[in-house]
């Protein structure tokens, strides 16, 4: 319990080293009453509380005219056919964070819900490609999209009217602004309420000990039927076997109690229970984060809920548990997350988030071909995105998985969609990766698209007016889109059969099993179906990226010009880092080079970039529309300097004399070993896996994996929590020696364990060994496809020692 006492000066109230003598202080004077306790329950009693209008009047909409058209609910119409089906009602809930609608299936409804936090964006009009196709018989400006966050498919919707659509446009606008700006303490009472309301069948606003059991499973727990009745009973204080208000508060209280945090804090704070600026400084310290009494006191301000608290200056438990939930209290260092790397060096000095198959939505043989597809990549960051481009009717080129059953797009709507969505996310150059199998007279077609839709964004002449000895910066070429492709020699004439030129990509996937690395001096000759002839249109605009077949390491070291690139199959590239690892890295600090996925991966798998960072590799191409762990380290890796798609190589990857060899890295290269220690303490709401049964609870352990050079790749887990992913505990240890930690990402990846079957994946979280903050830290669990799993964290200690 917090006691409501004063604290003493720094100079009267100094404790040596660790250990510091606590006065009892005398009480405050009556005009100031003491400070009440707060606990971690406090969260739990705001969200037991949150009546619909409690939870608007939070969110600053009590009297907003949109927010009460949308309680009511409206008629829309959901567009996926040339001819929708009947209406369906769609109503914002209570919680003002939760839009619920109605379903029909063979006469049978269904209710679904979806969360506010869960949307991406709203487009107004025909602005997806759902409505495009299908929206004609509607006017535009009664159409409007939702666009989900991960894999989730887009919401197309007609209102009834004008103003309809328009009112839930600017609601959910600002239901979404709210969201975004909501902190750790409001989503942890957004979960629980909607947990409470969701247990509480006969919507009475109050729980029966079996509703009150109900909402345990769907949290997660498996309690003791003997503990969970006892604790019901003691907090029945009117003893009708029916928890009040009240009465629910003090329960959620106490189940949602943070001992390990407790534990914290009073070691730091002493008897009294109450942090000064000195003991959070102290904290600080031990943290190893900036220990000013400046930087305490805007602690304080900041995340203590008490107001009489942050008058004096002191920090109490609610507090200190939301500054150490919150983006200061992450395990990702926040300086990070905003662009803080040299962005003024030349392209081939960086890694490029880069994405295979672009236009794909699912597998390589059958699966989807969507513009949505090139919005979502471009928006997670990718800066290299595929177009396939094949010969269409009317003269239009197509974009689709050549000779297979996957959907065609034109090639026209996916340069639209590329102009509208190019910049939207980072400033920094797209690159347009183009395979082409058009005619002569298709490629000007394509040539003419681009240069009439993208306009000034487009590259076709070099910054200087000459072609440099090295490649130019991000920084230089920003809010620039460049196209790599095949290029013709200056002065030659396309039909000129000379200068037919093989597709590299093709090639390479075609000879790769044929003939070593070592006999790859000469390129075979060319067949006619190998061959292609190149549009003077088309070949103009390819500047910095000219695609040439790749020969020998020696041949491209020696001969090959600095906006001249090759393409390697994974294969390919992996058989140059265990044959030729230095000469591959040295190439990669001149030239830029594209790695893609082995052509028979039908099911479009990923191959692990990680092999490929180790040696220089930049353009390292994956399908984004694949999850996995692939994709976790792509996201990881690209998580820091503002996400921006572009992650500065190495010092020893940067030097064009490096003797780096990624398959045996000698110590010599970049930063000293470091010794990492991750004691993982605790679990918060993890999320409930099966939900249609109830009594299924997971029984989780968390697995930390390092990749990097294959001396580091290494992974060690803890035990199982037996059902328990509410509030799990381990308090184990892991430890790690990184030899090379500029290259190393660190997962953390939560399972449920199954004795009979394989594990089941809950969450994970990856970033750069180099970005990881030491000292307690919460860890904000991932999805599958990368979406948040708020509220659900990991809680650890990290400490990172050189060697």
């Amino acid at each position: 319990m917090i006691c409501g006492k004063w604290k003493k000066s720094r100079s009267e109230s100094h404790r040596r080293g660790r250990h510091r003598h606590h006065q009892q202080q005398p009480p405050p004077p009556p005009t100031e009453p003491p400070i009440p306790a707060q606990t971690y329950g406090g969260v739990a009693a705001s969200a037991a509380k949150l009546s619909g209008h409690r939870a608007f009047k939070k969110l600053g909409l009590t009297d907003d005219d949109d927010i009460k058209v949308m309680l009511r609910g409206s008629f829309f119409w959901k567009v996926k056919t040339h001819r929708p089906r009947k209406q369906r009602i769609y109503r914002l809930q209570e919680d003002g964070m939760t839009v619920w609608f109605e379903t029909r299936f063979k006469k049978a409804y269904s209710q679904h819900v979806f969360s506010i936090l869960h949307i991406e964006s709203v487009r107004e009009g025909f602005q997806s490609e759902g409505l495009r196709k299908y929206g004609g018989c509607f006017p535009e400006n009664q159409c409007f999209t939702i666009v989900f966050r991960g894999k989730r498919k887009n919401l197309d919707l007609a209102a009834i009217s004008v103003n309809e659509a328009q009112q839930w446009v600017r609601g959910l606008k600002k239901l979404m602004a709210r969201g975004e700006a909501m902190s750790q303490r409001e989503k942890l009472e957004h979960w629980i309420h909607d947990m409470l309301h969701q247990a509480d069948k006969n919507k009475d606003n109050k729980m029966s000990f079996k509703e009150i059991k109900n909402m345990l499973r769907m949290i997660n727990i498996d309690m003791n039927d003997i503990y969970a009745y006892r604790l019901f009973k003691e907090c029945d204080r009117s003893n009708n076997d029916r928890l009040e208000e009240y009465e629910i508060e003090e329960f959620c209280t106490r189940l949602m109690e943070r001992p390990e945090l407790k534990e914290i804090f009073h070691r730091y704070s002493g008897e009294d229970c109450v942090l000064s600026v000195e003991e959070l400084r102290e904290f600080l310290h031990d943290q190893g984060e900036e220990a000013t009494i400046k930087r305490a006191n805007d602690i304080i301000q900041t995340y203590e809920l008490n107001e009489r608290a942050r008058q004096h200056n002191l920090m109490m438990l609610d507090g200190f548990m939301m500054y150490l939930l919150s983006s200061a209290g992450d395990v990702l260092n926040q300086n990070h997350t905003e662009i803080y790397q040299d962005m003024s060096q030349p392209l081939c000095h960086y890694f490029i988030s880069s994405s295979h198959n672009t236009y794909l939505t699912d597998n390589q043989i059958g699966g989807a071909s969507s513009t949505e597809a090139y919005i979502r990549a471009l928006m997670k960051g990718c800066r290299c995105v595929e177009l396939d481009c094949w010969e269409g009717s009317n003269g239009e080129p197509i974009i689709y998985h050549g000779h297979t059953l996957t959907s065609k797009i034109l090639f026209r709507d996916v340069i639209e969609s590329i102009r509208d969505y190019a910049f939207k996310h980072s400033s920094y150059p797209l690159i347009l990766s183009l395979e082409n199998h058009c005619g002569l007279e298709q490629q000007s077609t394509m040539a003419r698209h681009m240069k009439a839709i993208l306009g000034d964004m487009l590259l076709t002449q070099p910054l200087d007016g000459d072609v440099p000895k090295q490649l130019p910066s991000p920084e230089q070429l920003k809010w620039k889109i460049l196209v790599k492709g095949k290029k013709l020699p200056e002065g030659k004439n396309e039909l000129d059969r000379s200068n037919f030129i093989s597709n590299p990509e093709e090639e390479m996937q075609d000879d790769e099993d044929d003939r070593s690395i070592s006999s790859l001096q000469e390129i075979k000759p060319l067949q006619a179906k190998d061959a292609i002839q190149i549009s003077r249109e088309l070949s103009d605009v390819v500047v910095y990226c000219q695609a040439v077949p790749f020969q020998s390491l020696s041949r491209a070291l020696h001969n090959q010009q600095s906006n001249e690139m090759s393409s390697f199959s994974e294969r390919k590239a992996r058989k140059l880092i265990k044959e030729s690892g230095n000469q591959f890295v040295r190439y990669n600090t001149r030239h830029l080079s594209r790695i893609y996925p082995q052509g028979l991966k039908v099911n479009s798998s990923n191959y692990n970039p990680q092999e490929m960072w180790n040696a220089g590799c930049q353009l390292v191409a994956l399908n984004f529309q694949t999850p996995g762990v692939e994709m976790d380290l792509n996201d990881g890796r690209f998580s820091v300097n503002g996400n921006c798609g572009y992650v500065l190589k190495p010092a020893f990857l940067r030097n064009t004399q490096s003797s780096f060899d990624p398959e045996a890295p000698g110590r010599r290269a970049g930063q000293r070993p470091v010794a990492l220690t991750i004691k993982v303490i605790t679990a918060q709401q993890l999320p409930k896996l099966n939900k249609e049964k109830n009594s299924s609870i997971v029984d989780p352990f968390v697995r930390i994996e390092i990749h990097g050079v294959p001396a580091d790749c290494c992974k060690k887990q803890t035990e199982y929590q037996l059902n328990n992913g509410f509030n799990p505990r381990w308090n184990e240890t892991l430890t790690f020696q990184v030899r090379i930690p500029e290259l190393a990402l660190v997962r953390f990846v939560v399972e449920d364990y199954d004795t009979t079957s394989a594990n089941d994946f809950v969450g994970q979280f990856t970033l750069p060994l180099l970005s990881l903050r030491e000292g307690y830290r919460h860890i904000h669990l991932l999805s599958k496809d990368g979406t948040s799993l708020s509220p659900a964290t990991l809680f650890v200690h990290v400490r990172c020692k050189k060697m």
